[in-house]
């Protein structure tokens, strides 16, 4: 996995890609960051939570059905596609261009998910399913405390075994964020 891209690299790769996926923790930024790119680039904004995996109510999609609408959105020319997901990347990543992976540290994480509770409770959110109110739960929490202990080790795994040539960029902190989508500005 290559993560020593720098941003004006980064920029430039984004800018130039048809197909984008955006990873990371829960409450880090991913899906703001992303409608930002989507609107600068003219890309279709997907959500992997919004499309694929919810039902209403909450309801798990079954997984052979979340796999073929994914595997046909895949298909399409443009696209960028927000969520992490790596039991999906057999899919996803052959056909990516570039990745960007939010990777906030803990604390950034579980500040961005209860302020975004705290905004939405009770209310959809335009990256999720109807349906599908904004909650929380501990579960939840627990994933996103323990998201790169447990998960980043599965991104990892996944990126190198189904994305192995494709560049990946790590975005680790507000700052990092607000200078690729300037460079995106200045490109314009």
């Amino acid at each position: 996995m290559n993560s020593e891209i720098d941003v004006g690299d980064a920029a430039s790769l984004i800018r130039s890609a048809n197909r984008i996926l955006v990873i990371g923790c829960s409450g880090g930024g991913k899906t703001t960051m992303s409608l930002q790119i989507c609107k600068r680039l003219a890309l279709p904004f997907v959500s992997m939570d919004r499309d694929f995996f919810w039902l209403p109510g909450w309801v798990n999609r079954p997984k052979t059905e979340e796999r073929a609408l994914i595997a046909a959105k895949v298909a399409e020319e443009r696209w960028l596609m927000d969520g992490t997901g790596p039991s999906t990347f057999d899919l996803r990543l052959p056909r990516a261009d570039v990745v960007i992976w939010v990777r906030m540290p803990r604390m950034v994480c579980m500040w961005g998910v209860i302020s975004r509770v705290v905004k939405w409770y009770g209310h959809e959110r335009l990256a999720m399913a109807p349906g599908c109110p904004e909650r929380l739960d501990w579960q939840f929490l627990r994933y996103v405390w323990n998201f790169e202990q447990k998960e980043a080790p599965k991104v990892v795994a996944g990126l190198e075994q189904h994305g192995p040539d494709v560049p990946v960029f790590q975005l680790k902190t507000r700052r990092d964020i607000r200078a690729l989508l300037d460079l995106l500005d200045a490109s314009a």
